[in-house]
């Protein structure tokens, strides 16, 4: 079965025949593998040269193909993108026509791109093609390092009077809900989260922590497991600046008192970057987290997870058995879930049905059914867990043993031959077969079933 893509680029290819499903299920795995550009695998693998990639992206949008190396780049075109939104959206200025801006797009099919920019900058877009190669270098050529970055940004919205007037309304208003959505699209809003969402890919962070406080805004950022704080912007921008990450998660901004979860993916700096939204109502308004979600982390086989030989060999003998549980624990943030990955893809054969609950879904696993939990909406861990057994499944995976009704499920499930792989929050392995008879499982049961446990931890790496 050929792989699945929602590529513009790819679709266009396949649309035209010129290329076929064996390449096209090479090159999704390498995207998935990598996260490199689509383009840049297409050349790297000999299937077709980049120039040829660009003429016929430019034939399809109805526009051209610009060399930038023959361009002379004025100073004031240059000014009308900021640094960073030429950075975030990998663009670059060549013609300014007064309402319209002719603009070179290292992803000219993405319209979503085009669309923001044009909020931004406040002019209409003309889109032109160019080898993204060339357009990162005139990026790093034409904007200095230090030109409009953080503290950049945080200054000129310091300075922006009209901001701060209208967030001291916005605090005072009945009906905010309104204004929040046209403060949340205001674009020096969308440029500065854009710098933050920018800088924090570039230092690798796995977290980024929005946290409003009585007399400050704090940013913070995870980096190998410690957090580094941002300089803090002005208290009053933590209103809009966390509404604008709602707006883009598709969160309801005017709910304001419960926590709320969700998604965002998007393109930052050539990469497509996907970040899990959670919502927390304090005190003195919403803490927001960003998870970073690396999709390179889902492909990795148990190889690459740094197992001693012992563990990895036990590790492999478990997973192949074909019934019983077996159960991976650890602190949050551990890796769990990359782990519990890495032994399905494992297992993932054609003659073989895998079925996962998962809450949420983190990242898409070609080959096997994947089931969102909801506890909200009554879709609960227990009740995906009975539809699994009627789905004739080999493998289960559940996210996470919470309650004695799952355990029970997952007990029952692997005496009747079925294989289960889980997550449990204990501090070490011993202490899961206490969790279980804790939750209220039978002893006897969980001997009887329990394959094995495996205790893991994430430590930092020593720099090179």
């Amino acid at each position: 079965m050929p792989a699945q893509t929602n590529d513009p680029l790819i679709a266009l290819l396949k649309e035209r025949g010129l290329i076929d499903d064996l390449q096209l299920e090479e090159v999704m795995e390498e995207h998935t593998r990598s996260g490199k550009l689509i383009g840049t695998i297409l050349a790297d693998f000999g299937i077709m040269d980049t120039e040829t990639q660009l003429q016929i992206i430019a034939e399809y949008l109805g526009t051209e193909v610009v060399d930038l190396r023959e361009v002379e780049f004025k100073p004031e075109t240059l000014k009308t993108i900021p640094a960073s939104s030429a950075r975030m959206y990998q663009c670059l200025p060549l013609e300014d026509y007064g309402s319209t801006l002719k603009v070179a797009l290292a992803d000219p099919m993405n319209p979503s791109i085009a669309d923001e920019l044009a909020y931004v900058i406040r002019k209409e877009i003309q889109p032109v093609v160019a080898d993204p190669a060339q357009i990162q270098a005139a990026i790093e050529k034409h904007y200095s390092t230090d030109d409009e970055g953080f503290e950049d940004v945080l200054k000129q919205l310091g300075a922006d009077a009209d901001i701060a007037k209208e967030a001291a309304e916005l605090e005072k208003a009945e009906d905010v809900t309104s204004n929040l959505a046209d403060m949340a699209d205001a674009a020096p809003i969308v440029r500065f989260v854009n710098v933050v969402l920018y800088q924090a890919i570039q230092d690798r962070a796995s977290d980024i922590h929005f946290e409003p406080f009585e007399d400050e805004f704090k940013i913070r950022y995870r980096v190998d497991g410690a957090l580094y704080e941002m300089a803090p912007p002005p208290k009053y921008l933590a209103m809009p600046v966390i509404s604008r990450i709602k707006v883009v998660a598709n969160l309801d901004i005017a709910e304001r008192r419960l926590p709320q979860d969700g998604r965002i993916s998007m393109m930052i700096a050539g990469k497509e970057i996907d970040l899990r939204v959670s919502t927390l109502p304090t005190r003195f308004g919403e803490s927001v987290v960003l998870r970073v979600l690396d999709r390179s982390a889902a492909m990795l086989d148990l190889e690459a997870l740094g197992f001693p030989d012992f563990v990895h060999d036990f590790v492999v003998k478990t997973i192949e058995q074909p019934n019983g549980i077996f159960i991976v624990t650890g602190p949050t943030g551990c890796g769990k879930t990359t782990t519990l990955y890495a032994c399905l893809r494992r297992v993932n054969t054609i003659d073989v049905k895998v079925l996962t609950a998962e809450d949420p879904v983190e990242y898409d696993l070609e080959g096997i059914m994947q089931v969102a939990v909801h506890e909200a909406t009554g879709m609960t861990f227990g009740k995906a867990l009975r539809a699994f057994l009627r789905q004739d499944p080999d493998i289960i995976m559940v996210g996470e043993m919470r309650d004695l009704e799952t355990a029970q499920i997952a007990v029952q499930a692997s005496l009747t031959g079925h294989f289960v792989l889980s997550t449990l929050h204990t501090n070490d392995a011993p202490g899961a077969v206490t969790r279980m008879v804790d939750m209220g499982v039978e002893p006897f049961l969980a001997s009887s079933t329990l394959l094995g446990v495996l205790a893991q931890r994430l430590v930092r790496t020593i720099c090179k």
